[in-house]
């Protein structure tokens, strides 16, 4: 979640944004193309020629291949970005654990006693 909140420069959080919006629009519009262009194309096969069948048929074929490929390089683009975040944007907290040497108020004077684990720290 940290990284949707920021995800570094503003144009890849406006990438994000624009690409979901895409795909949700996007995807019923291929689908209700696909379903009428494969409708037309099984109606012309048993009614019509079957030349234009046969060019519905690849006018399905390559909707749904562009979507396709639109879907995968906007996925790895995003997954890219996402690993390169997760790269630089490391945080890390190192715990003392309890030592039976220093007294429990000198413990507390350093701190160690009210530190907050955050979600998004390695605790080592």
């Amino acid at each position: 979640l940290q990284w949707l909140r920021n995800p570094g420069p503003q144009h890849e959080k406006r990438t994000l944004f624009g690409d979901m919006v895409c795909f949700l629009f996007i995807t019923p519009l291929a689908t209700i193309s696909g379903w009428l262009c494969l409708r037309g194309a099984v109606d012309h096969l048993h009614f019509s020629s079957r030349l234009e069948a046969v060019g519905l048929i690849a006018l399905t074929v390559a909707l749904f291949t562009i979507y396709l490929f639109w879907t995968l390089v906007s996925f790895r683009y995003h997954c890219r970005l996402y690993n390169e975040w997760r790269r630089t944007n490391q945080r890390v907290i190192l715990l003392i654990p309890k030592s039976a040497n220093v007294p429990s108020n000198q413990q507390s004077l350093l701190g160690l006693h009210s530190l907050k684990r955050n979600s998004k720290e390695t605790i080592v």
